[in-house]
């Protein structure tokens, strides 16, 4: 569950538990408002604390006494395309144009 469906949960369980004033038989509409509230705080939270992990971008610096700069990502390395051309001997001449 994302941040977007997290936050979609508390204001749906919000309006339900504060702002709707009717009443079901047999379905309780403010237990039902809690319920989605609770989930919805649980996923704010679960999302927050794994935000680094799972879409955070890491980027590491390494510093080492009189040495060179050596940083590491977790990215893929990038991709190169290298295109060689050559020369081809000209063939023998088309047929002449109408």
């Amino acid at each position: 569950m994302g941040i977007a469906v997290s936050i979609l949960l508390i204001a749906v369980g919000a309006v339900l538990t504060w702002g709707v004033t009717a009443e079901a038989e047999g379905l309780d509409v403010n237990a039902i408002g809690v319920i989605l509230l609770i989930v919805g705080l649980l996923g704010l939270v679960l999302s927050m604390i794994f935000w680094s992990s799972w879409g955070g971008f890491h980027r590491r610096a390494t510093y080492v006494e009189g040495g060179p700069v050596r940083r590491t990502t977790t990215e893929a390395p990038r991709r190169t395309t290298v295109v060689e051309e050559e020369e081809v001997a000209p063939g023998p001449p088309g047929p002449p144009l109408p």
